[in-house]
């Protein structure tokens, strides 16, 4: 087994990244989860991996590089690595005209063509779900269509990548200004309130939690579901991958859907010249036909 020393830099300064780091840590990230690191990136990265330097109490970059590159550090630093570099910007009802097409148009749409949520229930990938705003939000929605329809039933499945970010969502424990983009009557009805006011939390109500199923998963490696999904939601995910990365996972996708199933994906993104075979139906909504 490989053992490191590590010791802080003895003049206190921060570390500083230097080309040749940079680049094997760009190639890296690349190669693992498919950002791309342009030499415009560098000081963000710097900025960011200095707290795992802090952490490790690890002196330099090149120290810190020969310890991720190591056995140990593959097993132990690099989940630390991916919640370091990973961007995790979500709200709930986040683009709130993708939820109102949702319950209007394509989960009836589900219905009509294969009984979708009754005959078994209707399944949804929140895929890229961060600190897990997306899939609660889809949890109030298709709770809310539920009641209004006897005998439906939903599933959610919720993904990433950060294993930080997933502890965060199954907690489901959220700042009370972070769900101001929440209805009022859907607060009152899916979230508790801290005992202590004072420490101004909420959290999501358990019978929406059981709604919700997390897990870690890494869209650069091959993956393969138990069961089609009739919906998935893939928002501002993509924008990160280059224009080959994001066909190879569309594609993925869309095997992934039923016929007829709907991928919807963030406002900037689009499958404007990629190959995949998916039909638009909507702004950022696209369908398996």
């Amino acid at each position: 087994m490989e053992h490191f020393s590590y010791s802080t830099h003895p003049t206190g300064i921060p570390a500083i990244l230097k080309d040749r780091e940079f680049n094997r840590f760009s190639v890296f990230i690349y190669e693992e989860v498919g950002i791309k690191m342009p030499p415009a990136k560098k000081t963000m990265l710097e900025a960011r991996l200095q707290k795992r330097l802090k952490a490790l109490g690890i002196g330099t970059f090149e120290a810190y590089a020969d310890y991720v590159f190591s056995s140990e550090g593959q097993r132990e630093e690099l989940v630390h690595l991916i919640d370091v570099v990973t961007t995790n910007k979500t709200d709930f009802f986040r683009e709130p005209a993708h939820f109102e097409y949702l319950v209007k148009t394509a989960v009836p749409s589900l219905i009509d063509a294969h009984e979708a949520g009754f005959r078994s229930p209707l399944k949804v990938w929140s895929a890229g779900c961060s600190t897990g705003e997306e899939p609660y939000t889809l949890a109030m929605v298709l709770s809310e269509f539920g009641e209004a329809h006897p005998g439906f039933h939903s599933s959610i499945l919720a993904t990433d990548i950060s294993t930080e970010v997933l502890s965060k969502s199954r907690n489901a424990i959220y700042a009370e200004d972070r769900v101001d983009p929440i209805p009022l009557h859907l607060k009152k009805k899916y979230l508790l309130k801290s005992r202590d006011r004072n420490k101004g939390l909420v959290r999501i109500v358990p019978r929406l939690r059981s709604m919700v199923q997390f897990r870690r998963l890494n869209f650069m490696e091959e993956f393969a579901m138990p069961e089609q999904m009739d919906i998935i939601f893939c928002r501002n995910v993509i924008i990160y991958f280059d224009k080959q990365t994001q066909e190879r996972l569309l594609n993925r996708f869309w095997r992934q859907l039923v016929r007829g199933g709907f991928l919807f994906l963030g406002h900037s993104e689009t499958l404007n010249g990629l190959d995949v075979p998916l039909a638009p139906v909507a702004s950022t909504v696209y369908r398996k036909q």
